[in-house]
C-alpha cells in the first residue's frame, strides 16, 4: 500500500524560506512521478513542481524559487521554497505516480492517477 506523509509546513514571512518533505511507504522510486501541488482555497489544485527519472517540471510561478529533490535510501522526498510570497498560501500536498508523465496537467481524472498524502499548510502572511 502506498503512503505518503507531508511535514514541514508552517507559518513563514514574505520572502522566507521553507523544505516540505515527503516520506513514502510501499513502493520504491524508480519509475514513479513525485510530485508536488498546492491548493490555495477557492482555487483548483494545481501541480507546483515534478520529477520522474531526470525530466524535472516547475510551474512558471515557482521557477528558480523552489527546487524539487529526492533521497531514494530515505524514500524521502522535498521540495525546498525561497522567497516565499503570500501567494504560496496554500495545502501543500506531496504525490506519486507510476502512471503519469511530469507536466503543467490538471483536472479531476487526472488527480485520479495520483497517490496523495494528507497535506501540509503553508502560509505567507501579507
Amino acid at each position: 500500500e502506498v503512503q505518503l506523509v507531508e511535514s514541514g509546513g508552517g507559518s513563514v514571512q514574505a520572502g522566507g524560506s521553507l523544505r516540505l518533505s515527503c516520506a513514502a511507504a510501499g513502493f520504491t522510486f524508480d519509475g514513479y512521478a513525485l510530485a508536488w501541488f498546492r491548493q490555495a482555497p477557492g482555487k483548483e489544485r494545481e501541480v507546483v513542481s515534478c520529477v520522474k527519472r531526470g525530466d524535472t517540471y516547475y510551474a512558471a510561478s515557482v521557477k528558480g524559487r523552489f527546487t524539487i529533490s529526492r533521497d531514494n535510501a530515505k524514500n524521502t522526498f522535498y521540495l525546498q521554497m525561497n522567497s516565499l510570497k503570500p501567494e504560496g498560501t496554500a495545502t501543500y500536498y506531496c504525490a506519486s505516480s507510476h502512471i503519469v508523465l511530469c507536466g503543467p496537467k490538471s483536472g479531476t481524472e487526472y488527480y485520479t492517477l495520483w497517490y496523495w498524502g494528507q497535506g501540509t499548510q503553508v502560509t505567507v502572511p501579507s
